[in-house]
């Protein structure tokens, strides 16, 4: 074995793979994090699936995708529970609570029927979106990396190890704000599962151990506004919570400041 930085090892891939396939394999596969739970700190990239239920489609006034759709936002976003969420000068921001796959072993081009075993683990995040900067974007057909991307707008829970998640496809999804429940979803509603949004992603780009891929959120959502408090549970179908997330929005000081 190879001993490579972070914590990483690399196996030598098999004589028999085509040459292609090799280099890649030599380059990326089986890759794996010293630590799944420091996936916040040695992740490189969050990948979040857009319009994955119908309702959330609907109080948007949103197309249904054919395919899974996806958007990047960067690590730097990540916030961990009980911090603050800033929110920038002129920017309505909204939550979006989702249930997060974490990576556990790189891959590329990866069949539904392995996508389990790239699957170290889960968390529960909220996909914060200035929702009036996107409005404007997408009206103009521009990119929504800003809209997504600002310090603080992935508050991220602690890691949940594979072993605690019976069944990924039957947990429940709640946001409250001040105490007031906005989002109570299960993820049996998601209309791309959680093989295919793997496979999807990983035919176009590879999946790195430790990235985050957020699996798209509820109906329910709406703006939180400095001084509120969000609070959020992932519960199984058995009623156990699984993770809780909280944090509070604050105003922003300096940096950006939208004038749409």
């Amino acid at each position: 074995m190879l001993a490579l930085a972070r914590g990483t090892r690399l196996a030598t891939p098999p004589k028999h793979l085509p040459l292609s396939r090799r280099a890649f394999a030599q380059t990326h596969a089986r890759r794996m994090p010293a630590d799944p739970a420091a996936f916040v700190q040695q992740g490189k990239k969050i990948v979040a699936i857009g319009r994955n239920y119908a309702e959330h489609i609907k109080e948007l006034s949103n197309d249904a995708p054919k395919e899974p759709m996806f958007f990047l936002k960067p690590t730097t976003s990540y916030l961990p529970a009980g911090g603050n969420v800033e929110i920038p000068r002129g920017v309505n921001t909204h939550y979006e609570v989702e249930l997060g796959l974490v990576i556990g072993k790189t891959g590329r081009d990866i069949p539904q029927a392995d996508a389990d075993s790239h699957i170290a683990g889960y968390a529960l995040a909220v996909d914060m979106t200035a929702r009036n900067m996107q409005e404007v974007v997408k009206k103009k057909g521009h990119p929504w990396s800003a809209a997504k991307g600002f310090d603080t707008f992935t508050p991220i829970s602690a890691y949940i190890p594979k072993s605690a998640v019976s069944d990924p496809n039957s947990l429940q999804l709640t946001l409250k704000v001040n105490g007031v429940t906005k989002q109570d979803g299960n993820t049996d509603q998601m209309i791309f599962k959680i093989p295919r949004m793997i496979e999807h992603i990983s035919s176009i780009m590879t999946l790195e151990a430790g990235d985050l891929v957020l699996t798209g959120t509820p109906s329910g959502v709406g703006p939180v506004v400095p001084g509120d408090h969000v609070t959020c549970t992932l519960t199984d179908s058995t009623g156990k919570q699984l993770a809780a997330l909280e944090f509070r929005a604050v105003q922003r000081e300096g940096g950006y400041s939208f004038q749409p």
